[in-house]
C-alpha cells in the first residue's frame, strides 16, 4: 500500500496514478526534482533578459507566434493564456479524472524542461495533498489547452474547486485549505496548458478500468460457459499454445481455473461436439482485448514518463536553447485509446451474446428468460435488452476519433490528435460495459439456480454465493434496477476480484 508517492526521477506506473487520483496518497517532490525545475526557470528568466525571440516566452501563442510581448507584460500573457484557455463547456469530468490530470501535470514539469518555477509545481503538489480539485468541463479539448486551463484558474485564485465536498470559488477554496494563490511569470500560463497530461491522466485510469474489466469478463463468462453446459476442450492449453497470444493463453488459463472442481462442466463436457463461438470463443475473443489493454499500458507508461511541454529548454554550453517542438501531439495516446476502445466495446459484445443465450429457451435448455414460471413473469427478458442497447450504443462511440483533424489558429495548428475526447470517450465504453457485464453476472447466477444440487466450480460458485449475499434469486418479477446498480456499483470496484483471485491465483 502505497505511504507517499516521491517524484523523484524513478519511473512512475499507472498505479501510481490509481492512488494518488483516487486512494488520496500524498505526493512530494524530491530535492533533485526542484533542483533541475529551478535549473531550468534560470533559463526562461535568462531568455528575457536577454530579449531572445523565443516561442511562448516572449511571443504569443499559436498564429500569434509572429507577435512579440514586451517583458514587462509576460505576467499578464501568462494569466491571460489560462483565462482565454479556460472555455470548457459541458458536464464537469469527475474529480478522479480531474486529480490524475494533475499529477500527470506535476510529472511532467519534474523532468526539468519546462521552465516552470519550483512555487507554481507545489502549489499543484498541495493542491492534490490538501484536496482541492479544479471543476473542470468535459468537452472542449482538441488533446490538451481547455482542462488543464481550469484546473490552472485555481492556481490563480479564479475558477471554481471542490473542497471538503463543495463546489466553491477557487480562491475561497485555496484559502480554506490554506493554500497560497500564485501570480503566473514567463512561460507558465502556456506551460499549463500544453504537453499531453489531460489525456494522459485519464487515459491512465481508463486503462486501469479496462484490466479490471477483462477480469470481470473471464468471471462472467465463466459463469455463462457452466450454465449453459459448456464444452470445455476449447479452453486446452495444447490448442491455445498453438496459437500462442499472450491475451489467449492467459484467458484459456483463467476460465480453466474459474470452473476447477464444476460438476457441471464434467458431467457436460462431451454433452456437444461444440459450443457456440460466444463461448468457445471467448479465449481468442478476451484475450485480443487483454493484448490491447496490454499495448495501452505500454504506451501510457512511457507517456507518464516523458517531457511532452513545447517548447522545451536545455542546458547548452552557449546558455541554453529552446526548442520548440511536437512532443504535445498525443497522436500515440489518441490511437491507443481509440483501439481501447474497440477492444472493450467487444468484451461487451461478446458478453451480450452470452446473456441472449441463457435466457433464450430456444438454445439454453433452461425456463423461458430464467423464471419458473414465464408468461406470468418476463424474468430477464428485459435486462438483455438493456445490454443489446449499450452495446449498440458502443458501436458508435468506438468510431475512431483520432482519424479526424480540424485545423485551428489560423492553420498554425492544422493538424490535432483529438487524444483528450478519445480517453473520454473509452471511459463511456467501459462504463457501459460494465453494465453488461453486471447483467451478465445477474443472469448466469439466475441460471445457476436451476443446475442445484449440482457443484459449480471453484471460482464460480465464489462469485456466486457473493451474488446470492447481496441479492436474492428470482422466484418471481420484481422491480429489476436496485439489483442492476447494486451489481453495477460491485463491477466497478475490485474487491470482488481481490477475493477470487486471493482463491484462484491472478487473473
Amino acid at each position: 500500500m502505497f505511504k507517499e508517492i516521491l517524484i523523484d526521477g524513478s519511473r512512475k506506473e499507472i498505479e501510481d496514478v490509481v492512488a494518488v487520483a483516487r486512494n488520496r496518497v500524498e505526493v512530494e517532490l524530491s530535492k533533485e526534482t526542484k533542483v533541475r525545475i529551478h535549473k531550468c526557470r534560470l533559463l526562461v528568466e535568462k531568455f528575457v533578459v536577454e530579449k531572445r525571440v523565443v516561442y511562448g516566452i516572449t511571443t504569443g501563442l499559436g498564429e500569434l507566434c509572429k507577435v512579440n510581448v514586451p517583458a514587462d507584460k509576460l505576467s499578464e500573457l501568462s494569466k491571460k493564456i489560462i483565462m482565454s484557455h479556460a472555455c470548457g463547456m459541458g458536464d464537469p469530468i469527475p474529480q478522479d479524472q480531474v486529480r490524475a490530470i494533475m499529477f500527470s501535470a506535476i510529472l511532467n514539469f519534474s523532468h526539468g524542461h519546462s521552465g516552470v518555477r519550483v512555487e507554481t509545481v507545489e502549489t499543484l503538489v498541495k493542491m492534490l495533498n490538501l484536496g482541492v480539485t479544479p471543476h473542470v468541463p468535459s468537452q472542449g479539448s482538441v488533446g490538451y489547452l481547455t482542462h488543464m486551463a481550469h484546473i490552472s484558474l485555481v492556481l490563480i485564485g479564479l475558477g471554481q474547486a471542490y473542497y471538503d465536498g463543495q463546489l466553491i470559488l477557487g480562491k475561497e477554496a485555496m484559502g480554506k485549505a490554506g493554500i497560497q494563490t500564485i501570480t503566473l511569470e514567463a512561460k507558465e500560463g502556456l506551460s499549463l496548458v500544453n504537453g499531453t497530461v489531460c489525456m494522459t491522466g485519464i487515459s491512465s485510469l481508463v486503462i486501469y478500468d479496462a484490466l479490471q474489466l477483462a477480469k470481470w469478463s473471464d468471471i462472467s463468462g465463466a459463469m455463462s460457459f457452466e450454465a449453459l453446459k459448456g464444452t470445455r476442450y476449447a479452453f486446452d492449453k495444447r490448442v491455445n499454445e498453438l496459437r500462442p497470444y499472450k491475451g489467449q493463453c492467459q484467458v484459456a488459463n483463467n476460465l480453466l481455473r474459474l470452473i476447477e472442481g464444476s460438476d457441471i462442466a464434467e458431467l457436460y463436457k462431451d454433452y456437444r461436439v461444440q459450443d457456440a463461438l460466444s463461448l468457445r470463443a471467448m479465449p481468442q475473443v478476451h484475450g485480443a482485448s487483454r493484448d490491447k489493454i496490454d499495448h495501452a499500458i505500454e504506451i501510457i507508461s512511457i507517456e507518464l514518463n516523458s517531457a511532452t511541454d513545447n517548447p522545451l529548454i536545455f542546458e547548452t554550453a552557449e546558455g541554453g536553447i529552446s526548442l520548440s517542438s511536437c512532443n504535445a501531439h498525443g497522436e500515440p495516446i489518441a490511437q491507443t485509446m481509440d483501439m481501447l476502445a474497440i477492444a472493450v466495446s467487444e468484451l461487451g459484445s461478446i458478453s451480450e451474446r452470452r446473456i441472449d443465450r441463457l435466457v433464450n429457451p430456444h438454445v439454453s435448455e433452461l425456463p423461458a428468460f430464467l423464471v419458473k414460471n414465464p408468461g406470468l413473469n418476463t424474468g430477464f427478458m428485459i435486462p438483455q435488452y438493456v445490454a443489446a442497447s449499450l452495446v449498440a450504443e458502443n458501436k458508435v462511440l468506438s468510431h475512431p476519433i483520432s482519424v479526424d483533424s480540424i485545423p485551428m489558429s489560423a492553420y498554425q495548428e492544422d493538424h490535432v490528435s483529438m487524444g483528450t475526447p478519445a480517453a473520454l470517450k473509452a471511459n463511456q465504453v467501459i462504463r457501459n460495459v460494465q453494465k453488461v457485464i453486471s447483467i451478465e453476472l445477474l443472469t448466469s447466477a439466475q441460471a445457476f439456480e436451476f443446475h442445484h444440487p449440482l457443484q459449480f466450480g471453484v471460482g464460480s460458485s465464489l462469485i456466486y454465493k457473493l451474488i446470492r449475499e447481496q441479492i436474492p434469486a428470482w422466484d418471481e418479477d420484481r422491480v429489476f434496477y436496485p439489483d442492476l446498480e447494486k451489481m453495477k456499483q460491485i463491477v466497478e470496484g475490485n474487491s470482488w476480484i481481490n477475493l477470487i483471485e486471493k482463491e484462484i491465483g491472478t487473473l
